[in-house]
């Protein structure tokens, strides 16, 4: 048991390893300073360069003492070769000559230090412990670089087996996984330079940790975006809820940036297979920032506000048919207006950002869908990319991108020349689709619109292509025989309905399209 613990012991120490070709110099050096108590475990002793590199490459070394002259491979080459295939690998060179040539050389090579004998134990030992300092923060910062990989591929992982061992300090201890976001990213962080960007990111992650560590909680940091940052938060001690919560409310509180931080907290939990479902848990509780005017997000708000939101299914359709008369109008106020009532009931209706760009791919699908149809070929260039919602953060962002993506449809609308008229003749569409049941004339038409018949006639043929009565044929009859198929009306009450006011034209036409008689379309069907 002993022996175990001296090897656990040892473990943590930084390993030595001492070369010169006189021997009894190497157990001088060995045993005339207390090597354990700088934490420093002599590993042994090698005779030259050629016998130390083969240490080195058989067990773990961390620092070199070694004599600059010795016979075969000496202290130079030594080094060059340590150099080459184990750069981490500290090196103090001491020399019994006092030439500047071996000193050059040395110090070209990147040793730690230059010592010459004979040495001072004093001087020994201060330039060893200044070199020990360098090996702990480089230990510190892999162990550290270590830790954050193994946060990495928890976000990314969610619901797989994450090979790396979790840190050290998690080990059944509690935790919660925090993600922190700064409000209305992209507005502002577009000005700043990359440098400037970089100092916020570390004044981000070193306020968030510091202000954890006064309540005794441990954390490793990562970023998985700029404007997203993830935390492991491990709790030294049992915490309680109230505990935890005023821990995050001072961090939130004391923040003190130009823009505001906000929270989502994962669940407390004590396994550390289950970090990658709390890293999902915390990013998703995050997207309920919009929703209420809350900094702190924690995971028993979630139920309530899903109970408060009941989504309406949207019409995008509807929109699309009031969008492209707009688009074509080239009513840009307009155009606006509609964007800020659809933005509206998104709110108002407490829809989610990513729910709102679901909504709007199914949108602009559909406008582009509408705008081949009408003869906009080069529709596709520059098609919808849904916006980075850890950048647009907000509605207000949101919207702005949305109202960005129409105009930039309104301007391709405009390059190409498209005849104003298209938005005429879809206003006539719908006018007619109200009015066929009366007894309509084309002059009638173009009255109403305080245009000439034979400029509607014009344009009416070239919208549609078919002339007014032709149209105006098609749509009675259509409706007539979804009345045959639907009533037991008779078939002169039919024709009456649909706006024909004679029965026998009314029957000449219907065969005209269909092929057949109302009565034997009726019977057909009915069969059917």
């Amino acid at each position: 048991m002993i022996l175990s613990n001296t090897r656990s012991a040892d473990a943590d120490k930084i390993k030595m390893l001492i070369v010169d070709d006189e021997p009894i110099i190497c157990e001088g050096l060995r045993y005339t300073i207390d090597w354990d108590s700088l934490g420093i475990h002599v590993v042994g002793e090698a005779y030259d360069g050629e016998e130390a590199l083969r240490k080195v490459e058989s067990e773990e070394v961390d620092l070199l003492l070694t004599d600059i002259r010795m016979d075969g491979m000496d202290g130079l080459k030594l080094t060059e070769q340590l150099n080459e295939k184990f750069p981490g690998v500290h090196v103090i060179v001491i020399s019994g000559y006092e030439n500047f040539e071996y000193a050059r050389q040395a110090l070209r090579m990147n040793v730690d230090d230059y010592l010459l004998k004979p040495v001072e134990i004093d001087e020994l030992i201060g330039t060893v412990s200044r070199v020990l300092e360098r090996i702990r923060d480089e230990k510190g910062s892999s162990s550290e670089k270590e830790d954050e990989l193994w946060l990495s591929n928890c976000i990314h992982n969610s619901l797989s087996y994450v090979k790396e061992s979790p840190p050290a300090f998690l080990a059944g201890k509690p935790y919660r996984i925090l993600t922190t976001q700064i409000a209305e990213f992209n507005d502002w962080q577009a000005e700043l330079s990359a440098l400037q960007y970089e100092n916020i990111q570390q004044q981000w992650i070193n306020h968030v940790q510091s202000c954890l560590k006064s309540f005794a909680i441990r954390s490793i940091s990562v970023f998985d975006h700029p404007n997203l940052l993830y935390t492991l938060a491990v709790s030294n001690e049992e915490l309680s809820a109230a505990k935890w919560n005023q821990a995050l409310e001072e961090m939130l509180r004391s923040w003190q940036g130009e823009h505001s931080l906000y929270c989502g907290v994962s669940e407390i939990s004590e396994h550390s297979e289950t970090t990658g479902l709390a890293c999902k848990e915390a990013e998703e509780i995050l997207r309920y920032h919009v929703l209420e005017d809350v900094a702190l997000l924690l995971p028993e708000y979630r139920d309530p506000m899903d109970s408060s939101r009941v989504l309406p299914n949207y019409n995008h359709a509807k929109s699309v048919q009031l969008l492209v008369p707009l688009l074509f109008k080239q009513d840009l106020s307009e155009l606006k207006s509609l964007n800020e009532i659809m933005f509206t009931y998104y709110r108002e209706n407490r829809f989610l950002l990513n729910e709102i760009i679901a909504g709007c791919d199914e949108l602009f699908t559909l406008l582009r869908q509408r705008l081949r149809q009408s003869g906009i070929m080069d529709v596709e260039h520059g098609r919808w990319d849904p916006p980075d919602l850890n950048s647009y953060n907000s509605y207000e962002l949101v919207e702005a991108v949305v109202m960005a993506e129409m105009e930039q449809l309104f301007r391709l609308i405009d390059k190409n020349g498209v005849d104003r008229s298209y938005w005429i003749i879809e206003k006539v569409k719908k006018y007619l689709a109200d009015q066929y049941r009366n007894d309509l004339k084309a002059f009638e038409v173009a009255a109403w619109l305080k245009i000439t018949p034979s400029y509607f006639s014009y344009i009416f043929k070239q919208g549609t292509g078919k002339s007014f009565s032709e149209y105006m044929n098609e749509l009675r009859i259509e409706h007539a025989k979804q009345l045959l198929t639907t009533t037991q009306d008779k078939v002169f009450e039919i024709a009456e309905q649909v706006g024909y006011k004679e029965y026998k034209y009314f029957v000449t036409v219907f065969k005209t399209y269909t092929g057949m008689t109302p009565k034997d379309y009726r019977m057909l069907k009915a069969n059917h």
